[in-house]
């Protein structure tokens, strides 16, 4: 009785205060400095990790709550978690100690997303550099704040002052690319697709104008986040946005090309893959996924050429995204659907054919080890080989406390496996 009372009395010691301590807690130093990582590709370069799970899951560390509403990820560095989330009086940003759990600070930002009779909720992941994060709010605002207190070193609006738009209604919801001394959002206008902003100051570095990018979609910013390539020669900006692939020359904003037939008129989502020349691409809502193959058009110009398009029925991701390991697109297929299917790069080919997986609605996918962490909206937690070879099923477990589609990208790092269920985040010790 006595051991049980000086558990507890450590515990409140610790401040947990909105988090519950689970078995054998460890010394973590997470480094996934944003969204899907340090290479935005979704694949964690952690080692040493379970190769199944046991029943129920892997050991539980602790459980935190009071992170709002929303399907925003985390991310993890120097000792502390950043997230973004929704309560009643306003969306927040919020950091959550690494060993404890324990809500360090929040700091508000604009008001909350909640639209009537729609899936509401801060979507943005921080961008996370040394001493200073940067984030976009449902509302268009990107902001600079210091990572030790939440406090604000500068805000600029897309809408107000680039003229920029959602393609439709659910909120900006990209997590800014840092690039340097830049920082790099997309408002969506047509004279300010994208822009670069001095991560330090906000100030204007360049705007990137647009012409007409085809009929199908629609004008404004997408749902995705931004990507570096260097296809062609060039180094580049590329975005998923309402009427398709954009890209942008790094150096100064200029315009390079686009592909207007992956986009739809509802929502494009997914965060696109780029490998040496290629650029792959995925959206649903009755569309389909391309590989462009990208090539010199001249002295700092590049064109972009589809190798394949492949038709909704064939592959087509409504959103969570694709891992590209040895060659081989890992992610799920079809329109609220989630279906494991291991896609050869260079031909389309899916390897595994159609597979139910285990378990139901849209899948978010990230990887380590060789392994595949598929998160359905459903909340199953499934482990899966990543081999083009067999479909093989490692482990599943059930996430706890689902109350809404459980969309929120899975984070593996310093050991862990975090799981952001809207105002709870769960971590969990996946070492060996």
């Amino acid at each position: 009785m006595s051991i049980a009372r000086s558990l507890v009395s450590v515990i409140v010691a610790l401040g947990l205060s909105g988090a519950t301590a689970g078995s054998q807690p460890q010394t973590s130093r997470g480094n996934w400095p944003g969204w899907r990582g340090p290479l935005r590709d979704g694949i964690s370069t952690e080692t040493g990790l379970l190769t199944s799970w046991p029943q129920g899951g892997p050991p539980k560390i602790w459980t935190t709550t009071g992170l709002g509403q929303g399907y925003a990820s985390v991310s993890v560095v120097g000792g502390r978690i950043f997230t973004t989330g929704d309560r009643p009086d306003g969306q927040y940003a919020f950091a959550v100690d690494e060993a404890s759990g324990k809500l360090l600070w929040s700091a508000k930002l604009g008001r909350s997303n909640t639209e009537e009779g729609e899936r509401g909720g801060a979507r943005s992941t921080p961008s996370v550099e040394g001493d200073l994060l940067w984030l976009t709010d449902s509302d268009g605002t990107v902001y600079c704040l210091e990572t030790a207190t939440g406090k604000e070193r500068w805000r600029r609006s897309m809408t107000r002052e680039f003229g920029g738009a959602m393609m439709t209604i659910w909120g900006y919801s990209e997590s800014p690319l840092l690039d340097g001394d830049r920082v790099i959002v997309t408002p969506g206008g047509p004279k300010a697709a994208m822009v670069a902003l001095d991560k330090l100051t906000g100030k204007d570095i360049w705007r990137a104008a647009t012409p007409s990018l085809g009929e199908n979609g629609r004008d404004g910013a997408g749902y995705s986040s931004i990507v570096i390539s260097n296809g062609g020669g060039v180094k580049q900006y590329v975005q998923l946005m309402g009427r398709g692939l954009v890209s942008v020359r790094a150096a100064d904003g200029v315009f390079l090309w686009n592909y207007n037939r992956v986009a739809n008129n509802i929502a494009n989502i997914s965060t696109p893959i780029v490998k040496d020349n290629f650029v792959f691409a995925s959206t649903s809502y009755d569309t389909g996924s391309v590989l462009l193959e990208l090539s010199p058009a001249g002295t700092g110009r590049v064109q972009a050429k589809p190798r394949y398009f492949l038709g909704p029925g064939t592959l087509a991701n409504h959103h969570g995204g694709f891992v590209l390991i040895d060659g081989y697109l890992y992610g799920g297929h079809g329109h609220n659907n989630g279906f494991p299917v291991a896609v050869d790069l260079n031909t389309g080919k899916n390897a595994w054919g159609q597979v139910r997986g285990a378990g139901s609605g849209s899948a978010a996918v990230a990887a380590a080890e060789g392994l595949l962490y598929f998160r359905y909206e459903s909340g199953v937690m499934a482990l899966i080989e990543a081999s083009p070879a067999r479909y093989m099923l490692r482990s599943t477990f059930q996430i706890p406390n689902v109350a809404a589609p459980s969309w929120s990208h899975p984070v593996i790092t310093g050991g862990r496996l975090y799981l952001r269920e809207q105002d709870r985040l769960h971590a969990y010790n996946i070492k060996r």
